[in-house]
């Protein structure tokens, strides 16, 4: 074998991938050469070319997210109130309020939480080496949720004002992973799988409490707690932008900067600890990283399912399994596809709106399932 081939610098297979490790659970076949073949020639594509392909398509997105809705508004109407906007003239129209007082921040908060839950869940899945693994099976949503639910209902932090719900989320993110990283560690190691079992069963026990505060709670408050745990972007404004968005530059920086680290990871404990990685170093920074995003993004939109579990395989699909390529398109097709599902949750039934949890449950459950019938190899199929 050359040098090259086990530097921790060159390009490994990641779960979700033909060849990675994780495809090849217990008594799984490995993949057909025709995945192997499909998968050599997605590696050939050149990132610019698939990052700009997916910035077009989010372009465009967004702009339909922006036009579309009661008021209907035209492509290049909502151009020219955006580069006003961003010159510094406040639009004095009334369509121009709407574009950029309501629909604009709403478009945006979509994409960067988008975004935010495919990076945590590309990540994640390296993280336990599992196909099927998100934000929500090791707890932190739900954890997060537990937090900006006692805002909601309980008032708690209520002097720190428009942020109370942003720090609410983070914190009981932060305390989700500290509970299932040290329920799940045995002495020194951190195995995947009691990560993930701990994570599942820590993941019931907040929705249980979520459940008590909905229960104890302000009656008047529960339906809209009820509303916010399905997940929406109707209360989105400029404020709520920042945080999330800061998360993910800081995030990216750093995950772009462990690109090489992650592709050693993804092939398992004991071939990354000979590359020279520090493992159990490396799964805590993901993990931290991880429940911060979660925590941020459940804060601004609620509880949305799906998009950190179904679209890393469909950019995994696109790009193959080179993470400093996964995670640059996995932020614009992430954005770009919950741009798509909150402008559905908002038209389908109109004038009324639909949770964004269920746009996004009912496009990704469907979508897993095809995956899962195409590649049965990489979710332990043995025939």
């Amino acid at each position: 074998m050359r040098e090259d081939d086990t530097r921790p610098g060159r390009a490994q297979p990641g779960p979700g991938h033909e060849g990675s490790p994780s495809a090849l659970s217990a008594g799984s076949r490995p993949p057909p050469a025709r995945a192997q073949a499909a998968a050599r020639r997605r590696d050939r594509v050149p990132l610019w070319i698939v990052l700009t392909v997916c910035l077009v398509l989010l372009l465009v997105i967004m702009t339909l997210g922006v036009a579309i809705g009661s008021v209907p508004v035209s492509p290049d109407r909502v151009w020219h109130v955006v580069i006003a906007g961003i010159a510094g003239h406040a639009p004095g129209t009334v369509a121009g309020i709407i574009i950029w007082q309501i629909r604009l921040p709403r478009v945006l908060l979509a994409a960067v939480v988008g975004a935010a839950l495919t990076t945590c869940g590309s990540v994640v899945q390296v993280l336990v080496r599992n196909a099927l693994a998100d934000p929500f099976l090791l707890g932190v949503s739900s954890g997060a949720s537990v937090g900006a639910t006692a805002v909601l209902l309980l008032g708690a932090f209520a002097s720190l004002g428009i942020w109370a719900i942003s720090v609410g989320s983070v914190l009981g993110a932060l305390a989700a992973m500290a509970a299932v990283f040290l329920v799940s560690r045995t002495g020194s190691s951190l195995s995947p799988t009691q990560l993930i079992l701990c994570g599942v069963v820590m993941s019931a026990l907040f929705e249980s409490v979520t459940s008590f505060l909905i229960f104890r709670g302000n009656p008047q408050a529960t339906q809209a707690v009820l509303f916010w745990l399905l997940g929406s972007f109707g209360l989105a404004s400029w404020n709520q932008i920042p945080i999330p968005a800061l998360a993910l530059a800081a995030a990216m920086v750093y995950l772009l900067a462990q690109g090489r680290a992650l592709n050693a990871l993804a092939m398992g404990s004991e071939p990354a600890a000979s590359l020279g990685l520090d493992v159990p170093r490396m799964r805590r920074n993901l993990f931290i990283v991880t429940s911060l995003m979660a925590g941020v993004a459940v804060a601004v939109s609620g509880v949305i399912g799906f998009v950190g579990l179904v679209v890393p395989h469909i950019v995994r699909l696109i790009v193959g399994s080179d993470h400093r390529r996964v995670l640059p398109t996995g932020v614009l097709f992430g954005a770009g596809f919950m741009v798509l599902g909150d402008l559905l949750a908002r038209t389908i039934v109109s004038p009324q709106e639909m949770p964004i949890g269920v746009i996004t449950a009912f496009i990704g459950a469907p979508t897993l399932i095809v995956l899962i019938r195409r590649r049965p190899y990489l979710y332990g199929a043995t025939q």
